[in-house]
């Protein structure tokens, strides 16, 4: 089943742009550069939205507007509109329980206390939806969470989160179309 929408998640603004919890706006500004879509403001979905024409149909890139907790208003509105099921989404966001350098592909699963996971969830009365995990580390301790993720990583771990983004982005022809078992075994599997 290939994907019709994929999602990158973030805060929008230029305080935020640099910072770990943007992961999912690097990734799709980079995947819509790559192919020559340009992401426009759509007041009607609260988010950039770009569309990219392939063979098989087209697919939507969306980077919601929302504020990270909101995401599920964007990414529901869009994919009620165009009638995209769950399973069709793919939803790029960061991921502490990885090291920056991992990048991982699932279908569903808890939201993982990732308030924009859970948001996207609740609208789409579902947790079906595929998720691009790209690793941001942790900071040791849950208390400390909010205050790293809304920080700008060292450019040691900028440099291993890139990594992760280049190989996601190496394997987004496959996930495009839909060869999700393709995509892992190239993305989960050590160079």
């Amino acid at each position: 089943m290939p994907i019709r929408l994929i999602a990158g998640l973030g805060n929008p603004g230029k305080k935020y742009e640099r910072d770990r919890h943007n992961v999912g706006f690097w990734f799709l500004s980079r995947l819509a550069r790559a192919h020559g879509v340009e992401l426009k403001s759509v007041a009607k979905y609260q988010g950039l939205v770009g569309k990219l024409a392939r063979d098989g149909g087209e697919i939507w890139l969306v980077e919601p507007q929302t504020y990270m907790n909101l995401s599920g208003r964007t990414v529901g509105a869009l994919a009620r509109f165009y009638k995209i099921p769950p399973a069709e989404c793919l939803v790029v966001h960061d991921e502490l329980d990885f090291a920056p350098g991992v990048a991982k592909l699932k279908q569903g699963g808890g939201a993982g206390g990732h308030n924009g996971l859970k948001d996207i969830a609740g609208q789409f009365g579902s947790q079906d939806f595929w998720r691009l995990r790209i690793g941001i580390g942790h900071p040791g301790e849950r208390d400390l969470v909010a205050d790293y993720v809304l920080s700008t990583p060292s450019p040691a771990d900028r440099i291993l989160i890139e990594a992760a983004i280049d190989k996601s982005l190496d394997v987004a022809p496959l996930i495009i179309a839909g060869d999700m078992p393709g995509a892992m075994l190239k993305l989960h599997t050590k160079a």
